[in-house]
């Protein structure tokens, strides 16, 4: 677990994150990366001296298997609610995405590919229904600890967001922008591959959505955190370029 800003933590693995927010003794779940991550959660509860009770909720960025893990497991042990932006709640109740644009073919000769499918082999690849989600909208507050700010941001899922924790200096990207490229492992602000990726020119034209937001810090779904705001990030995913 790596603080990257007061309150807000970053979890997971070199190869997917997830994040925990939290506010007084209370705490958010954003995202909940791959299922056999579960442990990660124990450990931290503990490390932060708090209990699976404490979870206020779990904020999905969008239900992609690598974001979904645990959150089902938690959900149904603890009650804890799961919210998604309405447009991907019936990914997330049946656990079937659709394809991304361009096919796994180009990406085949990549080390880093043949890794993330190792990795996913070992933490659980199967996609995990959520039984029950609640539904958000963008530019909401959600009121859970933090009060994360949704900020839509479509192409990767036709409900893919951002959240922006003004109060923090934080913004969560999810899997609107990554750091490291997962299928590739190009280093560096740059959307998702399109492998991954429903719509790759809306993903890059959604990069307007966060490019104005106040925030110190990124945080993603894969990569390591960015600090110089997100303008700069933004500027360098133009730069490289869909993959």
């Amino acid at each position: 677990m790596a603080r990257i800003a007061a309150g807000v933590h970053r979890l997971g693995t070199r190869l997917v994150n997830w994040y925990l927010v939290e506010e007084g003794d209370r705490l958010t779940i954003v995202d909940a990366g791959m299922p056999r991550y579960r442990g990660q959660l124990d450990t931290a509860l503990a490390e932060l001296g708090r209990s699976l009770s404490d979870v206020e909720a779990i904020v999905l960025t969008h239900p992609h298997p690598d974001h979904v893990g645990f959150a089902e497991g938690v959900r149904a042990e603890a009650g804890v609610p799961v919210l998604v932006h309405e447009a991907d709640a019936e990914m997330a109740r049946t656990a079937k995405a659709p394809l991304g644009e361009r096919g796994l073919r180009p990406y085949l000769v990549k080390p880093a590919f043949w890794g993330l499918i190792g990795h996913m082999a070992t933490q659980g690849m199967r996609p995990r229904k959520i039984a029950e989600v609640a539904t958000f909208a963008d530019g909401e507050a959600l009121d859970v600890p933090g009060r994360p700010r949704v900020v839509h941001a479509p192409g990767h899922s036709a409900g893919c967001c951002a959240f922006h924790l003004a109060d923090r200096g934080v913004l969560l990207t999810g899997d609107v922008l990554c750091s490291r490229n997962p299928m590739t492992g190009r280093d560096g602000p740059q959307i998702m591959p399109g492998s991954f990726t429903a719509d790759v020119a809306q993903a890059m034209d959604s990069l307007g959505r966060i490019e104005g937001l106040d925030a110190g810090v990124l945080g993603f779904g894969h990569g390591d955190p960015w600090t110089d705001g997100p303008a700069s990030a933004v500027a360098r995913a133009r730069e490289l370029g869909p993959s």
